[in-house]
């Protein structure tokens, strides 16, 4: 397994500096690698279900020469609507093996997750705190035991279908 600690960020680096940010961005394509082997394969939509877990719930948006978009989210039912949370839209990019956190739910359903979603004025904040999340819930997904199959089978994990 391709680790992302050995991912080094330059001493002058600030950790709000855009060097630092795209350090981010190359952990999360190895992190979310840890979920898909070959996540440029990916196709369709899929489930996850591991015991002691949520379902993670993940479907392919959109996908161009050099890049793919991927919804990934748990669903939660409340008050009979079913709710995505948290609700990100991740932009890889296959050939600079970077994985980017694009978008993420405005309203999060628990605590911990609001905190997450700052009043940073500076872009280069905002996105090191979504990508900072969407890190940290890869290495929470893949440590569960979370995975995907990644060349185009409509199945999800242990053949369960999405």
């Amino acid at each position: 397994m391709v680790r992302d600690s050995h991912i080094a960020i330059g001493a002058s680096a600030k950790l709000s500096s855009f060097a630092a940010l795209m350090s981010l961005y190359e952990s999360n394509f190895i992190r979310l690698n840890w979920l898909i082997q070959e996540p440029q394969k990916f196709i369709g939509e899929q489930q996850s279900s591991v015991p002691g877990d949520c379902t993670l719930h993940l479907r392919l948006l959109e996908r161009t020469r050099h890049t793919s978009t991927l919804h990934m989210t748990y669903m939660f039912e409340e008050s009979g609507q079913w709710i995505a949370d948290p609700d990100m839209t991740i932009r890889i990019y296959h050939d600079a093996r970077l994985a980017e956190a694009m978008a993420c739910s405005r309203v999060h359903r628990h605590e911990i997750l609001r905190q997450f979603d700052t009043g940073c004025n500076q872009e280069v904040n905002r996105r090191r705190v979504r990508n900072s999340m969407l890190n940290k819930w890869l290495e929470y997904c893949a440590d569960n035991g979370h995975s995907f199959v990644a060349i185009g089978s409509r199945a999800g994990l242990n053949g369960a279908p999405s």
